[in-house]
């Protein structure tokens, strides 16, 4: 009876925890991968800061444009500390305008050139992102690998087991000798060291995506997917084509065209300046209100006359920076070409290579199935069955390999495009 009793307590005791839900994998899918690396990334907000600098330097220089106002109040007193001394105060105030006519288009092309640069911070956002998304593809192929080669690895582990007791058999009956055991057990080591091989790798994918995420904690991961491409044609795209849309030679572009304008704004300084200004105001009146306002309005030019040569040098220095983002830019282009077309081959050499090595696995099976049955039936020597075991085991391997080289072939492809999260 007070064992039943105990035992009912203990349940009460434990039936709590027992309710509550075990803490296990969160499972993702690429999707949903892309979608919170679009929105939790910091690689993404550092280059939206960017655009968003941008964005406030075109407001800057485009305020020279508009009128400056300033308005300023002052008091003044003054005295003496000698007997029957006086005090006495003075008030000023002033309201001041300027508008600019004309300074050689100085600051229409600084606000030009500041448009370009915006535009250069927007293609800079999508190459980030592009270079994201390859990151996270590659991580999130890793762990769906990782997955495969845990499976694998136990699988293979299971049939070199079962291998050693079919050896062992073999020998205590005297139809094998010590040797083909004795490789029979290093097989099974090997395997099990791949095991837990594959368990490392297991948790450090798992890692990768979640830095490639965006995450500051790194729990346990898993991926949902599969080894599959999206079925693009088998016809060559147009490669000058999509060099000329990725966003990093647009980005290289837009770095031409800013530097244009600030050639333009460095020739503008030997030009005249004209504005336009006016004040009105009145100072050193001894009491309020002031009785009295004065006012002016009139026309400022500048006209430089000698600088030291500084002007020149600016000229210069900014002819070669013309120079060199030209120069950059055909580089870029020509690196972009060459990229593509490695990227579209490494594509179509992977999607073969997938078909390749499922033959070889299905070949590797077969013989696998026929040479146990003769291994076991004495008609097959342990060296020629340990091969064919052998050719199994990598067959395997191999075809999952194809299958990761494939994803990745694909992802490269997509970013050497300027796909990124987006697309």
């Amino acid at each position: 009876m007070r064992l039943k009793i105990y035992r009912v307590l203990l349940l009460l005791f434990f039936l709590p925890f027992l309710a509550l839900p075990l803490q296990g994998e969160e499972v993702l899918t690429w999707q949903q991968c892309v979608s919170e690396a679009r929105d939790a990334h910091p690689d993404l907000y550092s280059a939206l800061a960017i655009l968003q600098q941008a964005e406030a330097d075109k407001q800057i220089a485009g305020g020279s444009l508009l009128p400056q106002v300033a308005f300023g109040v002052s008091s003044q007193g003054s005295g003496t500390t000698a007997k029957g001394g006086s005090f006495s105060s003075s008030y000023s105030y002033f309201l001041s305008a300027q508008q600019l006519l004309y300074d050689g288009h100085k600051s229409s092309n600084q606000v030009s050139q500041t448009k370009e640069v915006i535009k250069g911070a927007q293609y800079n956002y999508r190459v980030v992102s592009a270079d994201l998304r390859f990151a996270l593809r590659s991580a999130f192929t890793q762990l769906l690998k990782a997955q495969e080669l845990v499976g694998l690895a136990g699988e293979i582990a299971a049939r070199r087991q079962n291998n050693v007791r079919l050896i062992n058999l073999r020998y205590q009956g005297g139809r094998e000798h010590i040797g083909s055991l004795r490789q029979a057990e290093a097989d099974l080591a090997q395997a099990q060291f791949e095991v837990s091989q594959a368990r490392r790798g297991l948790v450090f994918a798992q890692t990768t995506l979640a830095s490639a995420l965006g995450r500051d904690n790194h729990q346990p991961l898993k991926v949902h997917g599969a080894f599959q491409a999206t079925d693009f044609s088998a016809a060559k795209p147009d490669l000058a084509l999509l060099a000329k849309n990725n966003p990093f030679f647009q980005q290289l572009d837009t770095k031409s065209k800013a530097a244009r304008y600030d050639l333009a704004v460095a020739k503008s300084a030997f030009l005249p300046q004209l504005y336009l200004t006016s004040s009105i105001g009145s100072g050193s009146v001894d009491r309020l209100p002031f009785d009295a306002v004065d006012w002016n309005a009139g026309v400022t030019v500048s006209v430089p006359i000698y600088e030291g040569g500084s002007g020149q040098a600016k000229v210069a220095k900014a002819m070669a920076v013309v120079s060199q983002h030209n120069a950059e830019e055909k580089s870029g282009y020509l690196q972009l070409y060459d990229y593509l077309e490695q990227s579209w081959k490494s594509f179509l050499d992977a999607r073969q290579m997938v078909v390749v090595k499922k033959k070889f696995l299905d070949a590797a099976m077969e013989r696998s199935t026929i040479a146990n049955a003769q291994y076991s039936n004495g008609l097959l020597m342990f060296n020629e069955w340990v091969i064919i075991e052998n050719n199994l085991v990598n067959a395997k391997k191999e075809f999952l390999n194809a299958g990761a080289d494939l994803l990745i072939a694909e992802a490269q492809w997509i970013q050497a495009k300027g796909e990124g999260l987006d697309g």
